[in-house]
């Protein structure tokens, strides 16, 4: 929603993405195309059909009306994979939409770079933790603490915005972040050119 303030969704997803057939047309040929070093790609279709309407000059925009069905991961193992396909989708299709960003408003610059830089610095953060609690014995209390407040933070203001308490049990996401995600996010990473 904050993305289409400035007409610049960065990724309309695919269950619930309409476009206007001759927007749609006048980019198929590049839509059905796409490679990743030289290789096709068979995922993250969605993301990589937004940057493509972007660079093509049209507006993306966020309708909070709209109502849409879809099919979830229903184990771990499922999500995990998910998310694999994900992350290496962001990865892709961000280096791919750099270049849209010198056009954009600051803000979004801001929330394109924060979305790809903060798991990185919470990697590095529970990185640096699990060095501290290897060499000195000690809890990395101030990284726990930071990780908190920040999650905390985030998790109310979303619940006041929403006026809904239950955004406060968001926090809990927290550790699947750290000990799932992560390590999953760190993995596609290195292996961007697998499909």
């Amino acid at each position: 929603a904050a993305q289409a303030r400035f007409g610049a969704v960065m990724c309309c997803c695919g269950p619930c993405a309409m476009y206007r057939r001759s927007a749609f047309v006048l980019l198929l040929d590049q839509y059905e195309t796409q490679l990743y070093r030289g290789k096709p790609s068979d995922f993250g279709e969605d993301r990589h059909l937004t940057i493509l309407m972007l660079s093509a000059g049209f507006r993306t925009e966020y309708v909070p009306s709209a109502i849409a069905a879809t099919v979830v991961p229903d184990g771990l193992a499922a999500y995990l994979r998910q998310q694999l396909r994900w992350a290496r989708s962001t990865f892709r299709d961000t280096l791919l939409g750099l270049h849209l960003l010198r056009g954009m408003n600051w803000y979004l610059t801001l929330d394109v770079v924060g979305q790809n830089a903060g798991p990185l610095l919470l990697a590095f953060s529970v990185l640096a933790g699990l060095a501290q609690f290897a060499l000195t014995g000690s809890l990395p209390w101030w990284t726990i603490g930071t990780i908190g407040s920040l999650t905390l933070i985030r998790c109310g203001v979303a619940a006041y915005r929403a006026r809904q308490l239950r955004f406060l049990g968001f926090s809990l996401h927290t550790l699947v972040n750290v000990f799932l995600l992560l390590p999953v996010k760190a993995y596609a990473l290195c292996t961007l050119s697998n499909s």
